[in-house]
């Protein structure tokens, strides 16, 4: 296989600086935070507005690329499992999958609610939480 090249699009700002102070999922008490686009894609904000749930893809770049299995919620009263059993952050890609809810937009900043991201994480990706088909 080749090597892939990835862009990020923003960094996350956020009051959690180290991986062992953010909670394990956003909905587990994440503190609401920024997402700051980079100038060349502000446009591809376009028509977010306050209220949407995002899909919101990350780089994980504090996370161990050499796990290969980890005990569930790091519990090693739990069997290990592969991480592609799990949502552990450590993992050979470690791509971090958020949803959030959009609380305000201010530029090319987006305020957000319930990502667990860590201050400095790159964001590669936003997409729209799909709604029911007849809406599409």
């Amino acid at each position: 296989m080749s090597d892939l090249l990835l862009r990020p699009v923003g960094t996350v700002s956020s009051p959690v600086a180290r991986p062992e102070d953010a909670v394990r999922q956003g909905d587990e008490g994440a503190p609401d935070c920024w997402i700051v686009l980079d100038a060349a894609v502000v446009d591809a904000a376009a028509q977010i507005a306050a209220g949407d749930r995002m899909i919101v893809l990350t780089w994980l770049h504090a996370a161990d690329r050499s796990v290969l299995q980890v005990h569930p919620r790091d519990d090693p009263g739990r069997p290990l499992c592969g991480v592609f059993s799990t949502r552990a952050q450590h993992r050979p890609n470690p791509i971090g999958l958020h949803t959030v809810e959009v609380l305000g937009l201010d530029g090319a900043r987006l305020h957000v609610r319930g990502l667990e991201a860590i201050d400095g994480t790159p964001v590669l990706d936003l997409k729209p939480v799909l709604g029911p088909v007849e809406g599409r």
